[in-house]
């Protein structure tokens, strides 16, 4: 039999072994446990956090389903599913909603949510003093009656076919009486996150909301931190040493491939909303003349935009809409690319010679590579297009979406199914057609789907004839995120970045 023999110096030596393993151990345990946060880069940091008072969708990406809540939302497959109330019931004659609500939802302060606050809410989205980006969502609305705490009545001056989906957007948000007046910079909702802090130009940090009310939905994550990188090569930097864990809107197309090379990421190209168009003044000369818009549009040619500005992702669009959306047409045969056919369009006009004028366009990457391409195809019809840079989202709001003073711009629509804001008076393109706006009307006077269909097919040929912008492409959604990172949307039916089902695997 061997004897082992152990001396006071080796148990010191294999005690502090054990004892360090341990030591591995609990910090492995630590390091694993520590992964429930999450650091997610945006381009832009928006200039509030209320996306009830503002319209760039930057709010809603950090706040929209994280913070804020509606009656109803809009899931990852761009379905209308309920939320603050937890069914509804349409009248026959599309005049009245009746809601009833969650019980036991309370606001991060505190404040109890109920059919009062719901009311409240509403009658501040629509008063008024109102300065809600999508104020004319609530212009349907006649009254709102409370008749006990988890029932709320809308009643309809006339009926609303979009009325529901509408109530899912950001803009729509339920927001406490209490609270309110601060959401800018202090946000409190009813959301799976509470904020907790904003440094401007860095970040906004949110924590998880330990007494969420929808236990079946509560975030995963104990935190997460919004930063916010504008540079391109910057955003590629964070992402490789992980100091940024997702991307979902990754603002280099041209650097994807070799993204795609590094096995610690996950690329994943998705569809938006994004509708990239060159908007033009409908009032200014000349851009009142139809045919001018229409010669400007055929001496576009889309492909090569899509290639040149965007790497070669994104889709070819003809109208304000894109092939997500139901009813969706082609329509970029309408006024295909034809040099020849633009300057004979041009010298009917009256612009043999072609014209000079100036875009003013963001910032951005893709509305900066896209104006170039544009400039270089208007040269060949004889139209000379100077570039003039706008910082967005603030001088670009102020001068061109608010002022109108513009002769074109460029930017990407992020709204789902907004073609009717060509009927929207005023608007930056200054579009007036009362053709256009009784299609529009149509389609919210019907709850029939396949007549809202036809409908919709209608309004975007007017567009596709008229040209009051030039329809450009689709961006897609291209999301860049550690590979452990789950949980994301793939797709954008609506502007977000929704994180309650986002977590770490192992």
């Amino acid at each position: 039999m061997a004897v082992i023999s152990i001396t006071q110096t080796s148990l010191k030596v294999l005690a502090g072994a054990v004892f360090g393993l341990g030591l591995a151990f609990s910090f492995a345990g630590q390091a694993e446990a520590a992964k429930t946060n999450l650091v997610l880069g945006m381009a832009i940091e928006p200039a509030g956090l209320d996306p009830t008072i503002a319209a760039p969708v930057a709010i809603g990406q950090v706040t929209w389903q994280n913070i804020f809540e509606g009656l109803v939302t809009i899931d990852r497959d761009g379905k209308i599913q309920p939320q603050l109330a937890k069914s509804w019931t349409i009248s026959p004659d599309g005049l009245t909603y009746t809601f009833k609500l969650q019980s036991g939802v309370t606001f991060h302060d505190g404040e109890a949510f109920d059919s009062a606050v719901a009311k409240a809410s509403i009658e501040r989205a629509r008063g008024a003093d109102s300065v809600n980006p999508q104020k004319r969502y609530f212009a349907s609305i006649d009254t709102i009656e409370t008749p006990d705490a988890e029932t709320l009545v809308l009643k309809l001056k006339q009926p609303a076919g979009s009325l529901l989906y509408w109530l899912g957007w950001p803009s729509s948000s339920i927001v406490g009486t209490k609270s309110a007046a601060d959401n800018k910079t202090t946000p409190v909702g009813t959301g799976p996150f509470k904020f907790k802090a904003w440094a401007k130009g860095d970040k906004v940090e949110l924590v998880r909301n330990a007494d969420y009310w929808n236990k079946d939905k509560a975030a995963k994550l104990e935190a997460a931190t919004f930063r916010f990188i504008a540079d391109a090569q910057a955003q590629a930097a964070a992402l490789k040493a992980g100091d940024v864990d997702a991307f979902p809107e990754f603002a280099a197309p041209e650097l994807i491939g070799d993204l795609k090379k590094d096995e610690k990421l996950s690329v994943v190209i998705g569809n938006t909303e994004l509708k990239v168009v060159a908007g033009m003044n409908n009032t200014r000369k000349p851009f009142d003349d139809k045919r001018v818009r229409q010669a400007l549009m055929m001496a576009v040619d889309r492909a090569s935009v899509v290639e040149g500005a965007w790497s070669g992702f994104g889709t070819p669009i003809g109208s304000h809409y894109t092939p997500n959306d139901r009813g969706y047409l082609d329509l970029t045969g309408v006024h295909a690319y034809d040099v020849a056919k633009a300057k004979a369009l041009l010298a009917e006009a009256g612009y043999p010679d072609g014209f000079a004028f100036t875009i003013k366009a963001p910032q951005m990457a893709y509305a900066q590579r896209t104006s170039q391409m544009l400039q270089a195809m208007f040269a060949e019809i004889g139209v000379k297009m100077t570039i003039e840079t706008t910082e967005f989202p603030a001088k670009w709001v102020a001068d061109v979406f608010k002022g109108g003073d513009y002769d074109m711009t460029i930017v990407a629509h992020a709204e789902p199914m907004d073609i009717d804001i060509y009927a929207r008076d005023p608007y930056y393109f200054h579009y007036k057609n009362p053709a256009f706006n009784d299609v529009l009307k149509k389609v919210e006077a019907t709850s029939d789907a396949s007549e809202q269909v036809k409908l919709y097919g209608e309004a975007q040929t007017i567009l596709a004839n008229d040209v009051p912008a030039l329809y450009l492409f689709v961006m897609p959604k291209l999301g860049v995120w550690n590979a452990k990172v789950k949980g994301l949307w793939e797709n954008e039916p609506i502007p977000s970045n929704v994180l309650n089902e986002v977590e770490w695997s192992e």
